[in-house]
């Protein structure tokens, strides 16, 4: 039910194009999944979500358990028909709340104990339990339970971390009951080379259809997050899917993608989208801005999203200073569109074999702001 293979591959870079086919239909990577934290992406109709060009999404696991709980789930037909999304969908395991929620929770040999964040009550949560609840839910890939730990940390507690991470993914691999679902391994060690090759090691001895890089973009910074990233890819099977947990500013994307990844998920398009702020060529615009008060631009020039199509720069800043919530819809579908947009044009440009230039040029772009736009441009 679940396949990968590589469609083209940079001959100036690791980037490279593939298709992945799950039960649900098939996504083209590099790719990149919204974050449906609750079983929706904030704001955005399935409908929005595909106008934009997304093919794939995801979900998240601890969230769904405590609300409506996965029996609801499956009652409602699984988390494909309970979302209205009838593409690809990956669960996450609940391991990053591990880092997440960290003042909730006791971290123990077998399993996890939460505190929920709704009314207090005691979750537990460890690898059986967590696959076992992935596999109610039904999403197309599912994530091994591991812990990641916040940067920088003691020798000793990373070491912990990782040895805890290979045995729990020992425990998702035999407890996984699904064929129709693909389960992946989640590569740990912080910017440490030689955790990072034990875990990946141990990790691929499961022989698992693919393998996730995590635990970074938690206080390491972007060369150390870039270098390891870079080290730990070139580690993994060329023929399974590499996912880059939790990273998607776009300078990292295109940076990354250039070390051979394939895919991304990250809340900062919908949730810089809710707070006014708008992804362009160059950097973002601050919506609240005074300058953009009588701006009858769209937000990004040739955009073809229903935002820049029918919506200006000022009109956007009025729903924010008013407080209507058209004002967050609207820029988070925008930022949707802009991510899947650099997502198709990194494809193309892997395609045609120009990956390399293409990168430098984004990523100058990216640094320094698109040349002639007067827009109050930050990197995000």
């Amino acid at each position: 039910m679940f396949s990968f293979a590589v469609t083209s591959q940079s001959s100036d870079s690791a980037a490279r194009c593939g298709r992945l086919e799950t039960a649900h239909g098939a996504a083209e990577s590099p790719v990149f999944m919204p974050v449906g934290t609750r079983g929706s992406v904030k704001g955005l109709t399935p409908a929005q979500l595909r106008e934009a060009g997304v093919e794939m999404v995801l979900a998240n696991t601890y969230h769904l358990l405590l609300r409506p709980g996965p029996d609801v789930v499956a009652a409602l037909g699984g988390v494909h028909r309970f979302m209205g999304w009838n593409g690809p969908i990956l669960t996450d395991s609940g391991g990053f709340q591990v880092f997440s929620l960290s003042e909730l929770t006791r971290v123990g040999e077998d399993e996890v104990e939460f505190v929920s964040h709704l009314d207090g009550a005691r979750v537990r949560l460890g690898p059986v339990q967590a696959t076992a609840v992935q596999n109610v839910l039904g999403a197309d890939i599912i994530m091994a339970f591991d812990e990641c730990v916040s940067l920088p940390c003691p020798q000793e507690r990373l070491a912990a971390g990782v040895e805890r991470t290979i045995r729990w993914a020992r425990q998702c691999a035999a407890a996984h009951r699904r064929g129709d679902q693909a389960l992946f391994g989640i590569v740990q060690g912080g910017t440490d080379r030689d955790l990072r090759r034990r875990c990946t090691e141990e990790l691929l001895r499961l022989d698992l259809p693919g393998y996730a890089i995590g635990g970074l973009s938690v206080g390491e910074g972007h060369e150390a997050m870039l270098e390891t990233a870079g080290y730990t890819a070139q580690w993994l099977p060329t023929d399974r899917p590499r996912y880059l947990m939790g990273v998607g500013a776009p300078r990292d994307l295109v940076a990354a993608i250039g070390l051979g990844i394939d895919l991304f998920d990250c809340v900062l398009p919908t949730r810089n989208g809710r707070n006014a702020t708008a992804f362009v060529p160059g950097g973002a615009l601050k919506l609240r801005n005074e300058r953009f008060k009588r701006d009858d631009r769209p937000l990004a020039a040739g955009c073809p999203c229903y935002t820049c199509r029918h919506m200006s720069r000022g009109y956007l800043r009025h729903l924010f200073l008013v407080g209507e919530m058209a004002g967050p819809i609207l820029v988070s579908l925008h930022n949707v569109a802009y991510y899947q947009r650099l997502m198709s044009e990194a494809r193309q440009a892997i395609r045609d074999d120009r990956y390399g230039r293409w990168a430098a040029a984004k990523l100058e772009e990216l640094n320094c702001g698109a040349p002639g736009d007067d827009a109050d441009l930050n990197v995000a």
